[in-house]
This record gives structure tokens, sequence and C-alpha cells, in this order.
């Protein structure tokens, strides 16, 4: 239900399960974080989904169950914080509840015009991993954070824009070429200026 690809330097991981909304069960979230620690010398990293969603969070079933608080969450986001190539997420649609984590982790959100974002836990009972409000506060703000985390809204994508939730929007025939474009300087430079750049912005 993860489908990694490596094309020379750009290691590309899918969420296939477009029957359930790609919704993100266990195994599949630690299978995530177990291509992601091992990308090894790739030099880019795409995060994205198959079909009309790019996630709707964990399986309810698995959620009920315990995964909404399971410490696998803050494994994969951490793995994309600390990896040291350019990360992106390609949201082909919309993106919900705790698969926030891995798009907040990325250096970089593209999204399809179509997409929504919102992130029910209020609504739930539960609590947002520890990491992502404070990714998202670092984006977007305390008041915005709060909105889409404790009044519970819906945010589209073009509000998703301004608010700097998301850095672009991108048809879904466009992807490609945009993803081509955002990563052909970061393909071209040493792994060292890669490494030196990012540490410079995130410190």
């Amino acid at each position: 239900m993860i489908q990694s690809e490596r094309v020379d330097d750009v290691l590309t991981l899918t969420i296939d399960r477009a029957d359930k909304a790609n919704s993100l069960t266990r195994e599949m979230l630690n299978d995530l974080a177990d291509h992601v620690e091992n990308a090894g010398d790739a030099k880019v990293l795409i995060l994205t989904g198959n079909g009309r969603v790019f996630s709707a969070g964990a399986d309810l079933a698995e959620a009920v169950a315990g995964l909404a608080i399971d410490p696998v969450w803050e494994r994969l986001s951490g793995a994309i914080a600390r990896f040291d190539g350019f990360s992106i997420a390609a949201l082909n649609g919309t993106l919900a509840g705790g698969a926030f984590g891995m798009a907040l982790a990325c250096d970089l959100r593209i999204s399809v015009p179509t997409a929504k974002f919102f992130y029910p836990v209020m609504k739930l009972g539960f609590l947002p991993q520890p990491s992502d409000p404070v990714r998202m506060r670092a984006l977007i703000g305390p008041s915005r954070t709060k909105l889409i985390l404790m009044a519970g809204q819906k945010i589209r994508a073009d509000d998703a824009l301004a608010f700097g939730l998301i850095d672009r929007i991108v048809s879904i025939d466009d992807f490609h070429t945009t993803l081509e474009t955002l990563t052909q300087d970061v393909i071209a430079a040493s792994p060292q200026q890669i490494a030196g750049i990012k540490r410079l912005v995130d410190e």
C-alpha cells in the first residue's frame, strides 16, 4: 500500500489505498518511516498519493484501537524532518488528520486546486501529534493553527496558499513538470551543499 520508486537521486513514496481515501494503517506508517530512514543518498524525497485524496489520516478502525496516539506518527514526521535532502509533499488531493504530520515536516508543499485541509481532532476527542501544532504554527501562526485544530475548519487550497500552509497550487496535469522544475537545482548540487543550505534555513 506504499509504493516506493527511486529514479536517480529522487525517491518517490506514494500512498496507494485509494479505495479507502488513502487512510493510513500502522503498517503503512511504519513502511513510510522505513523508506525515509533508509533513503540513503537520495537528494529529493517526494510524498504523494494515488487517486483524488492525498490521505484521510488514520484508518478509522485502527485509530479507535489506539493508532491515533501511536508514536509511529512522530517517528515518520521526525524522519522526514531529519532527511538531509529536499522533501516535497505533492498533495494530489485532500489532506486530513494525522496525515498532516508528514506534509508539515516536508520542506515544500504543492497542492491541486481542489484539495481541502482539515484536522478534526477536537471533534474526534484526540490530541494532535506533538510536533504537528508546532510546525503548523511556524507556517501559519497561532490563530490560524487554532482555526484548524480547535475550530475544526476545512481550509480550501486558495486559503491554504494565502495562509502559507501550502506553497503553490498546481493542476494535477502539471505536477510532474512542476516537480522537475522545483528539484532540478537540488539534483545538480552536491549533498554537502544541499544539507548546508537546509541547515542554515532550519536553524
